[in-house]
């Protein structure tokens, strides 16, 4: 599979950055690097716009200036891609992500070694942090896990690592879905059931805990496929979304009778915990 790159610089850098690669993530781009001057972005040669792209960077304002330009990246070269670019994240002590050619750290309860590849989920994006930060003050032990658009599937082997007696992870790309077996056999993980699709996968599954790390687009197309796999007193997990639409998210989790029970933030990036 081959994929664009297009390397793109913005001034100033925040938000800027943050407002593209969300803006990215709405027509397609599945995986970003930040660096000092914007970031990489990622996405399938096959859903490649270039006429959605251009009228995306027509933003260019007395506010942000934007300034890319594109590659053509092979399948092959994706190993050295991240190799170059992927550094160990570290989740308030408690959990250690690394690739496989980083050491292990010491007094770190939680350690999770991921091929990240081309898959969203390395921990260094916000909405992943934010996710890993939630799960861990949880009661996760002998719970039902959905880990929806799962990517590197680095949630649902924390899950596993956290003591979920079941987790089905679902992402629909193909990439994404062989790089989660990679990861859960890398892992030794046992409990986790991945499968290839979308939201039409979830029934009739049950949960006790939902995770969808998505976009705000996907995430309100498919809320009521969240909710109906709830168990009694579940929790819905939400994150991809910029503060800015969590009253539009909240709106409709209402609807289908999700209370809020916490907000988190970080970099306006945006978690949002329900329970049915």
């Amino acid at each position: 599979m081959n994929y664009i790159e297009l390397s793109i610089e913005v001034t100033p850098i925040e938000p800027g950055r943050d407002i593209l690669i969300a803006e990215l993530a709405e027509i397609g781009f599945e995986s970003f690097v930040e660096f000092e001057l914007g970031v990489n972005a990622y996405i399938q040669e096959s859903l490649f716009n270039e006429d959605e792209m251009k009228q995306l960077f027509s933003f260019n304002s007395s506010e942000f200036k934007v300034s890319y330009h594109q590659n053509r990246i092979e399948d092959q070269n994706w190993n050295e891609v991240w190799e170059k670019n992927f550094e160990p994240i570290n989740v308030n002590q408690q959990c250690y992500i690394r690739a496989p050619f980083h050491e292990k750290k010491s007094n770190i309860e939680y350690d999770i070694v991921i091929e990240p590849k081309m898959s969203f989920g390395t921990g260094h994006h916000e909405t992943t942090y934010l996710m890993i930060e939630e799960l861990l003050k949880m009661e996760v032990k002998s719970k039902k896990i959905l880990d929806m658009g799962c990517g590197t599937g680095v949630l649902a082997i924390l899950t596993e690592k956290l003591g979920a007696s079941e987790i089905v992870a679902i992402d629909i790309d193909e990439w994404a879905y062989e790089n989660t077996v990679e990861n859960i056999k890398t892992n030794n993980c046992s409990k986790i059931k991945p499968l290839l699709g979308g939201a039409e996968c979830i029934a009739p599954h049950k949960f006790d805990i939902v995770i969808a790390n998505i976009n705000r687009n996907i995430l309100t197309k498919d809320m009521d496929k969240y909710a109906d796999s709830l168990c009694s007193n579940g929790h819905l997990l939400l994150s991809g979304f910029f503060d800015s639409d969590t009253e539009l998210l909240i709106n409709h989790a209402e609807k289908l009778q999700l209370k809020i029970k916490s907000k988190s933030i970080k970099n306006e990036w945006t978690l949002l915990h329900l329970i049915r």
